[in-house]
């Protein structure tokens, strides 16, 4: 069973950024640190367990009916009757911006999510049960590929599932009308069905989170969220921009004045569009504002 680091002394962003770059498929253990921003002393040990006894059920859903030599669309058949059908979880359409659907824990025990972590539960059971399952990054709404062969590296055998419309199996066309309904305004193309990388299913977690926070007016767990976003892809301009604003809605100048400084640093070696230039005079402005403001403190 995977574990999940307690160093004492390391931070969450510490904790989290060595999950992503450990090696393997692993996704449910550093998922269950980022719901510690929400849960600061979750346990996931009791989780990862249950994930294992969930496993070993679709397991022999998977062998009894229709057995592991089956098409693989047998075998994901059987796993969502296991998944939706026995156990049922189900998309939370009715609550989708509760935080609780991006806290892998909250999933687990009210057995609603949003797609992100509908798509972690769906493949760490489907990859205890002998398949390999696999993120996608698709635009608006992430989905899961389903492979045939656990060691199989080639992605046109594989079935396009949507576990939180219940494990529906989705071809090129119904991608197409999925992209179009989220209003992701870009063309289609087969590079958007690539696989996930670790690192790019908590960056995507961990926006979710943001855009929610922010939304509620959560500032420490907003910012709390931003440094870990920093700590896995540190020349974010955006976060370090979102930072700062956030510390300096909770009246810590100092900090926001840190963060736009280096934002202005960082801009300048970037290439800038007409937005990127307006948005930068908006940080220079909040700059000369904050150094006065500091001043007068010191």
């Amino acid at each position: 069973m995977p574990c999940v680091p307690t160093e004492p002394h390391a931070s969450l962003a510490d904790l989290i950024t060595e999950a992503a770059d450990r090696p393997g498929f692993d996704l449910a253990a550093p998922a269950f640190l980022v719901a510690r921003i929400e849960y600061p002393r979750l346990d996931a040990g009791p989780y990862l367990d249950r994930l294992d006894l969930m496993g070993d059920a679709a397991f022999h859903f998977v062998a009894k009916d229709p057995g592991h030599d089956a098409p693989i669309a047998a075998r994901v058949d059987a796993v969502n009757r296991y998944l939706f059908g026995e156990l049922g979880f189900t998309g939370n359409r009715e609550q989708f911006d509760d935080p609780r659907n991006s806290c892998l824990n909250e999933v687990m025990d009210r057995k609603k999510g949003n797609p992100i972590t509908m798509a972690l539960v769906y493949i760490e059971v489907a990859r205890r049960a002998g398949l390999r399952a696999e993120g996608i990054n698709f635009p608006g709404h992430f989905l899961v590929r389903v492979l045939p062969d656990p060691h199989s590296g080639d992605a046109g055998e594989g079935l396009i599932v949507d576990p939180f419309h219940g494990g529906a199996i989705l071809d090129e066309s119904d991608c197409r009308q999925l992209l179009s309904r989220a209003g992701e305004g870009s063309a289609f193309e087969p590079s958007l069905l690539a696989r996930a990388t670790k690192r790019q299913v908590l960056v995507r977690m961990l926006n979710n989170l943001k855009r929610l926070y922010v939304k509620m007016h959560s500032f420490p767990q907003a910012r709390a969220t931003t440094d870990v976003l920093l700590a896995l892809q540190p020349s974010s301009l955006a976060d370090l921009k979102d930072r700062g604003l956030l510390a300096y809605n909770m009246n810590d100048f100092s900090h926001a004045l840190r963060d736009f400084e280096e934002y202005l640093k960082l801009a300048r070696l970037a290439e800038q569009d007409d937005d990127d230039r307006k948005e930068t005079e908006q940080v220079w402005e909040h700059v000369k504002t904050l150094r006065r403001r500091v001043a007068q403190l010191n």
